[in-house]
């Protein structure tokens, strides 16, 4: 049996599930397998740790405290935002989920918690920080 260890390469399918059960992320949808190596940082060594020891075949669930999975929210990463920096492509709607280019060139998600006035409040916080999540895993391939 192909066991996942430290250095496995892996191919599983995942869902991430909050704790109204609803589904927040799954590979499922679009059948398309996660596929990584153990320790590459794609995974948070707390989710690794729960896929260590699990063989090719094997279905597991597992629930991860915030610390655990995307952190606790930071509110160092809450931005005021001038309302001028949106349009009509790009409206300030609380619960919109806006990607921002930052001086490097990387997009950076954000998602808009308030707007008051010309301020706009965005939070870019991992949408899952602070919340207790269950794993469901597949594991498919194990090399």
């Amino acid at each position: 049996m192909n066991q996942i260890t430290h250095d496995s390469n892996v191919i599983m399918h995942f869902t991430i599930k909050l704790s109204d059960g609803s589904a927040a992320d799954s590979t499922k949808v679009n059948n398309k397998p996660a596929k990584f190596t153990m320790g590459d940082g794609s995974l948070s060594e707390n989710f690794e740790k729960c896929l260590l020891g699990l063989v090719q075949g094997e279905t597991k669930s597992f629930e991860l405290q915030p610390e655990d999975a995307f952190g606790m929210p930071n509110p160092d990463n809450i931005y005021f935002v001038e309302r001028s920096k949106f349009n009509n492509d790009v409206p300030a709607e609380v619960g919109m989920i806006v990607a921002f280019t930052q001086p490097d060139g990387v997009e950076l998600p954000g998602v808009i918690r308030e707007v008051a006035g010309e301020s706009v409040t965005v939070d870019f916080n991992h949408p899952l920080a602070g919340q207790v999540v269950t794993f469901d895993v597949d594991v498919l391939e194990v090399n």
